[in-house]
């Protein structure tokens, strides 16, 4: 009898958990299956590091570079609608970081356009969702005045790679419809980042795909 109820045990556990896997959740939502644009922003509470001013702006332009060789979704600068928002982020090489907070750091005049070698930004006229577009003496993003205020930033090391659903009023205030946060996830030239995102479409794919 005691053998007998194990087998039943063990057949419960197989059929409960062949269930859960039936029904468990893709990653993300089938609305992103639409999605053919994406506007990636440096998250906007991010101060400019004093070691490495320009590592956000660094790490923005390597996730466009990394969706332009995919292929699946066209990047667009900041202020043009995008079908998805993706909001970036570099981790701190110290707990405690000496940061600069700097506004501009998404205020990038010109347009994206695919290149054989992957990303290139060309001028353009007039300026494009750029608040200092008045102001052609202002220093380019991601670098330092005398009257910058400096800021003591508590982070954690990991990079931040945060998707958003766009085509609604203030994205950045709903909740986010992915994340990938974990050490050098927005690594130069490889992006991990981009990679976890493409796995996650493609087993939202094939989730949609078995779907009645």
């Amino acid at each position: 009898m005691q053998n007998r109820a194990s087998v039943l045990l063990a057949a419960a556990m197989f059929i409960a958990s062949t269930g859960f896997a039936k029904d468990k959740k893709p990653p993300l939502p089938f609305t992103v299956l639409q999605a053919r644009t994406v506007s990636v922003l440096v998250d906007p509470d991010a101060g400019v590091s004093v070691e490495d001013p320009r590592a956000n702006q660094i790490a923005q332009k390597d996730v466009e570079t990394a969706f332009l060789n995919w292929g699946r979704f066209l990047p667009l600068l900041s202020g043009q609608p995008a079908d998805l928002i993706i909001v970036v982020r570099r981790g701190h090489s110290h707990l405690v970081d000496d940061t600069i907070l700097d506004p501009r750091q998404n205020n990038r005049p010109g347009v994206i356009n695919p290149t054989d070698n992957g990303i290139a930004v060309g001028g353009q006229r007039g300026p494009q969702g750029n608040p200092q577009g008045n102001m052609p003496n202002a220093p380019p993003p991601g670098t330092t005045t005398p009257s910058a205020p400096s800021q003591i930033e508590v982070g954690a090391p990991d990079d931040s790679f945060v998707v958003y659903q766009g085509g609604v009023s203030n994205p950045l205030d709903s909740p986010p419809i992915w994340r990938y946060i974990t050490r050098d996830g927005l690594h130069s030239h490889d992006v991990p980042a981009v990679a976890a995102f493409r796995k996650a479409i493609a087993e939202t794919e094939k989730a949609a795909a078995k779907k009645p």
